[in-house]
């Protein structure tokens, strides 16, 4: 799949003090923070897309949410959301199937009946993942992820026409890659604990992800990052 991005400079982040933008006057936009792995999901697909002239991206400071962000746009105050057709929508896995199916630009899904059924079962999946590893955090990861990275590998395995989990970059690899960016990061630095020791598939996903500049544009501070991590669900400053 091809990515059709352009570069572009972050616009300001908004909180309390913040006015709200224009609301409801045609334009579209993505309410997202910068740090958060489930916004990232969704600008990765509208980078890939070729979308930003189209989907104007409006960071919120979730520690000092604008009061508007709540009343006026999405009452359940949680990023992501898009405002489109006058109308917000939310929650990550649902925004990546509505920007392949409302927006121009190469679809985030192939035409292909056995990839789109598991691409279901591997976007169910994420969350089961996402909660094994965080939950690990407070415990002990050596012991404790290894089945979950072990379910990524076993699907990598599943075709051979790319390095992708469907074969070529879909919204599948958008879904997981905030995620896994995350986890190595913390997981070699906190445990010494390589998500790629042993398997050879995910190391080679976690390269070919690097390369794709949709996903690239997205990427956030690796220190910065950590030290959020390490922080909020490691307990360590």
């Amino acid at each position: 799949m091809a990515s059709a991005c352009l570069k572009e400079s972050r616009p300001p982040v908004l909180d309390s003090t913040s006015e709200p933008p224009p609301l409801f006057d045609g334009t579209t936009r993505l309410y997202m923070t910068y740090m958060c792995p489930f916004a990232q999901r969704v600008w990765i697909a509208r980078n890939l897309k070729g979308l930003q002239d189209k989907i104007k991206l409006v960071p919120i400071d979730l520690r000092n949410r604008p009061a508007w962000y709540r009343e006026k746009v999405y009452p359940e105050n949680k990023v992501p959301s898009l405002e489109h057709n006058n109308k917000v929508i939310g929650e990550s896995l649902d925004l990546l199937k509505y920007l392949d199916e409302n927006f121009e630009g190469p679809a985030l899904l192939p035409n292909d009946p056995g990839k789109e059924q598991f691409a279901e079962e591997l976007l169910s999946y994420s969350g089961k993942f996402n909660g094994i590893v965080f939950a690990s955090f407070k415990g002990d990861p050596v012991k404790e992820v290894g089945s979950a990275f072990d379910y990524l590998e076993n699907a990598l395995h599943k075709y051979d026409d790319g390095p992708f989990f469907l074969g070529q970059f879909s919204l599948v690899d958008m879904a997981y890659a905030p995620f896994i960016e995350r986890f190595q990061l913390v997981l070699q630095d906190v445990w010494k604990y390589d998500i790629t020791a042993g398997r050879p598939k995910l190391a080679s996903w976690i390269e070919e992800v690097n390369k794709i500049d949709a996903y690239k544009q997205t990427k956030y501070d690796p220190e910065e990052l950590l030290k959020h991590i390490k922080s909020r669900y490691v307990g360590q400053q």
